[in-house]
This record gives C-alpha cells, sequence and structure tokens, in this order.
C-alpha cells in the first residue's frame, strides 16, 4: 500500500488523497503576478479538493536577469521579487482548515542556460544588509547562468551538481494582511525550505476562504540557509495535488514526506524560528501519540531534527522534523 494512504492527506483530506480533475495554469494564464500574499486579489483558478494543477513559475527575478554580464542592481526593482503563480481558491475552505498540497514534480522551464544565481549588494547570510549595518563595502555583483536538466546542475566543466528541485515559496494569503512575497510567516511564503520538494505534502493553515494559494520561486539546488541569500532560481513547471483537511487547526505549516513529519516555523532571530517550529512538532507528537507534552518534550530531545530553510530574508525558516518510526 502506498504511504499516501496513511498520510494525514489520505486519511483525513476531503478527497482522501485521491486524485480529481486535472487543471492548467499557465504563464499566459497566469497573466499578473503577485508580490505579495494577501486576500485581495482576485483568484486565477478555483478547484474542488483532489484537483491536480499543473502550474507555470517564473524564477524569483521574473526573468529579467539575462546573462552575466547583467547586473542586478540596475536590473531589479526590489520589492517587486519573487513573483507569486495564484491565487488558486479551494472549494470549500474555511478558516481552520489547512490545504493539503502533494508535490508531485518540480522541472525546469524555459531556454538553456535555465539557472540563475548571484551575489547582490547588501544581501545574503555573510555580508552587512539593511538588518545587520556595517561600514564595509558590499561585496561585487556576480552573475553566474547555469544549465540545468533533469539530469543534473552543470555547475563547471568539471562539476555537475545533482539536481534537487523544490518550491522556495508557497503559502496560503493571510486573513487581513498583504506581506511581501520576500518574508516567511505562519501562512508559508518563502521559507526556502529544500524539503518542499517532490514527494513532500505540505499543509497549509487556511486564513481567510478559499485558502488562496500562492507559488512561485522554484529551485533547482540549494544548500542550507540559502547562504548568499540566492540560491539556483529557475523558471518551472510545478505539478501539484491540492486536498483539503477541515478543522484542521495548526497554526504553522506542516510538512510530511513517506519518513518524517516535520513543522516549520519562521521568524527573527534563528533560535525562535527554531523554537516555534520544535513547538508545533512536540504539540503535535503529544496529541499523535496520547504522551504527554513534557514526554514529548523529552523525546524530541533524544532523536529531533533541525533543518535550516533560509537565514537571508527578513525572516529566517527552520524545520523542525521527528522520524515516524518513533511515533508509537
Amino acid at each position: 500500500m502506498d504511504w499516501l494512504d496513511h498520510s494525514l492527506m489520505g486519511k483525513k483530506g476531503v478527497a482522501a488523497g485521491v486524485a480529481g480533475a486535472a487543471h492548467s495554469l499557465t504563464i499566459e494564464d497566469q497573466k499578473t503576478f503577485h508580490y505579495v500574499y494577501g486576500p485581495y486579489a482576485d483568484p486565477v483558478l478555483e478547484v474542488d479538493p483532489g484537483a491536480v494543477v499543473t502550474v507555470e513559475t517564473h524564477d524569483a527575478f521574473e526573468g529579467k536577469i539575462l546573462s552575466a554580464a547583467d547586473k542586478p542592481s540596475e536590473i531589479l526593482q526590489f520589492p517587486f521579487l519573487n513573483p507569486q503563480s495564484g491565487p488558486i481558491h479551494v472549494r470549500g475552505a474555511e478558516k481552520g482548515d489547512a490545504l493539503a498540497v502533494r508535490i508531485i514534480s518540480v522541472s525546469p522551464r524555459g531556454p538553456q542556460p535555465v539557472g540563475t544565481t548571484c551575489l547582490i549588494p547588501e544581501f545574503g547570510g555573510l555580508v552587512s544588509t539593511g538588518q545587520t549595518a556595517m561600514l564595509n563595502a558590499p561585496l561585487p555583483e556576480i552573475v553566474k547562468k547555469v544549465v540545468v536538466d533533469e539530469a543534473g546542475v552543470h555547475w563547471s566543466d568539471t562539476l555537475t551538481l545533482p539536481y534537487e528541485p523544490f518550491i522556495g515559496t508557497i503559502g496560503t494569503a493571510p486573513e487581513i494582511e498583504a506581506i511581501s512575497s520576500l518574508q516567511p510567516d505562519y501562512y508559508g511564503g518563502n521559507m526556502d525550505l529544500p524539503d518542499v520538494a517532490p514527494g513532500a505534502i505540505i499543509y497549509l493553515p487556511v486564513n481567510t476562504p478559499g485558502g488562496y494559494l500562492y507559488v512561485g520561486d522554484c529551485h533547482a539546488i540549494q544548500g542550507d540557509g540559502e547562504l548568499c541569500g540566492v540560491a539556483l532560481e529557475i523558471p518551472a513547471t510545478v505539478v501539484l495535488q491540492i486536498d483539503l483537511i477541515k478543522g484542521h487547526g495548526n497554526a504553522w505549516p506542516q510538512l510530511e514526506t513517506e519518513e518524517a513529519m516535520m513543522f516549520i516555523g519562521s521568524a527573527r532571530p534563528l533560535e525562535d524560528a527554531a523554537r516555534i517550529a520544535y513547538r508545533e512538532l512536540v504539540r503535535w507528537v503529544a496529541a499523535e501519540t496520547g504522551q504527554s507534552e513534557e514526554e514529548a518534550y523529552m523525546l524530541l530531545t533524544m532523536c529531533g531534527k533541525v533543518r535550516l530553510g533560509n537565514m537571508v530574508d527578513p525572516k529566517y525558516s527552520v524545520g523542525a522534523s521527528i522520524l515516524k518510526r518513533y511515533l508509537v
């Protein structure tokens, strides 16, 4: 039996994890991309739970960096970065529910070299920024264009990195705020967590009727922390299966794979992001296993794992997880 049958989506989803009608959302269909997560945009697509949606996304730069000779500071207009496809309205979704989004595939899209990474002035994990203001001069602007296919990331003539795609920015609309797509928070957003990858299911809190799912900012590969502030950004074709869990009630994103369960927290300082993620995981483990929260707390001291998403955005993201085999 497939592990999906035993997943939260399979056990609790309105569609019980069964694939429903197929939909497509192309660049041409989208027309206008969004730079905030919020409830005020008109949905570009309305689907029933179970829908399988193929979405075309731009890279984080909306395709504006074309060559290694380009200077991001001259081409990009902050804060109009991280263009998002959507929002997708899911029928029946209400506040207190969760969207269950199974990531089926993430494929590079467009002419080669399709991948872009770069150094941007006063942006990154090891440089001065607006929040950590220093007198030293910014690093030089450097752009690297990379051929990416599903066989690998062709970094140089002598080095091919693995193709390890994931969705950098995915989430639902906040209830009242309109928040930059550069920022992660309780609704998801720009978490830049490599685990949000094909084969995983992410559970996102519904804060407004219809949920309003946004997606964009796909990456071909990224190390923990997204160290220089930019991963290998790619335009992509993403296939998602979207279900709905009524009354799920989680306040923060939850991610499930065949082997593990994870919660994702976003905050500054970094330790607060880890605390959020672990607090949510402690509470879930206790509820799932019937242990007290104190017992679950001690269990996670023994076998909890932490994954660093980004340490460069307005808020940092951390995933805290436990292997399912310990949930007895």
